[in-house]
């Protein structure tokens, strides 16, 4: 059973060691454990002023204070462990100390961080699809009234020597009509 002052310790060996520190496999229980047999000691309201009352009240939030320093101090180690595992590809240091639910966190983050690392040399080899133009620039031949894009948004009027860039589609339409012809062109 996890005591205040075996949780204590383990803040304190953690805080002062560069590596994870081995925690019971069980340890999440064993905390929640503690947790319900403090809240089950703390008296009623009515004994609120007793010193066993005050102390136990700061014992638990001093607990869930330290059990939170914990948690973060336990998330920088295993970022660090993620930022070695993604430039050197060894994956399994410390990974016999992390709990089950960062063991998990660590792989998805190894993974995150190779997805990246692919994305970032499809980018330097210029294999990344570049985004297709939607859009065409024509020059209106002939006035023509206000219409409904593709979208369903109205459009125009234009009036003849007018520059506009639309939509592919409707550019097309223009052009085939005879209305404009496209100025890249």
């Amino acid at each position: 059973m996890l005591t205040y002052q075996d949780l204590f310790e383990i803040v304190r060996k953690e805080k002062y060691s560069e590596t994870l520190q081995q925690l019971p496999k069980q340890f999440h229980l064993e905390f929640v454990d503690f947790l319900q047999t403090k809240k089950e000691v703390s008296p009623s309201e009515t004994d609120l002023f007793m010193d066993s009352t005050l102390k136990a009240k700061k014992q638990l939030e001093n607990s869930l204070a330290l059990f939170k320093e914990l948690i973060l101090r336990r998330k920088k180690k295993l970022l660090n462990l993620v930022f070695v595992a993604a430039e050197t590809g060894i994956l399994k240091r410390d990974f016999e100390n992390m709990l089950p639910f960062e063991q998990s966190l660590f792989e998805k983050l190894v993974k995150a961080f190779e997805e990246g690392e692919r994305e970032l040399a499809q980018l330097l080899q210029g294999k990344r699809d570049r985004p297709q133009n939607n859009f065409s620039m024509i020059l209106f031949t002939q006035n023509t009234e206000q219409f409904i894009d593709m979208a369903g948004n109205p459009v125009g009027p234009f009036s003849v020597g007018q520059l506009a860039n639309l939509e592919k589609e409707v550019s097309q339409i223009l052009v085939s009509s005879g209305k404009a012809s496209y100025v890249d062109e």
